[in-house]
């Protein structure tokens, strides 16, 4: 089953084509609107002038890479810290997998190994890396054994509570309003 957010379609194409494209979502996706930070990718894609390549990512010179991300409308709320970390994680990309993103979850024999290979990447704490996890096995049916648990409650069945679980725009109100109830109930 492809990753279907309720964003433009070529933003959706890209991220079931692009594996880095999807980690950079990912990476994107804190304090802006989910459908921005998974729409980035494409927009990044335009300002690059080619196809997303964690080499060349890696490679950019870091000042002009920020002004990618800055230039109007910026990627992300934080345009110099996350374009940073966009390029550690396409370093990283590069130096482990070879710069092919879908070989830090190809062939992971167990749920176990494919959350210690997402939580290695810079930028993905162990929450990020559950939901990456869960993403890759409810999106894209990477699934290895044990990946249900090694995502943690965002692997449950049926569960709403992040992009993992997004389909369309009702499934989109459902994880929203889940969020704002943990929201409320850290701040009582």
């Amino acid at each position: 089953m492809p990753i279907s957010l309720p964003i433009d379609a070529g933003a959706n194409a890209l991220l079931n084509r692009s594996p880095l494209a999807l980690s950079i979502a990912i990476l994107l996706d804190q304090q802006i609107p989910l459908e921005r930070a998974f729409a980035a990718p494409v927009e990044l894609e335009r300002r690059l002038g080619s196809d997303l390549d964690a080499e060349v990512i890696a490679d950019y010179a870091p000042e002009a890479f920020v002004k990618l991300f800055g230039d109007k409308p910026a990627l992300h709320r934080f345009p110099k810290s996350m374009a940073a970390r966009v390029q550690s994680l396409c370093r990283a990309m590069v130096e482990w997998y070879d710069g092919d993103a879908e070989a830090v979850w190809q062939g992971a024999a167990s749920g176990q190994e494919l959350y210690s290979r997402v939580a290695e990447l810079p930028g993905f704490g162990a929450q990020k890396a559950q939901i990456f996890v869960a993403l890759l096995g409810k999106g894209l049916g990477v699934q290895p054994p044990g990946w249900r648990e090694a995502a943690g409650a965002y692997g449950e069945e049926g569960s709403h509570r992040s992009v993992a679980d997004i389909v369309d725009e009702e499934s989109l109100a459902r994880v929203r309003a889940y969020k704002q109830q943990m929201k409320a109930a850290a701040k009582a």
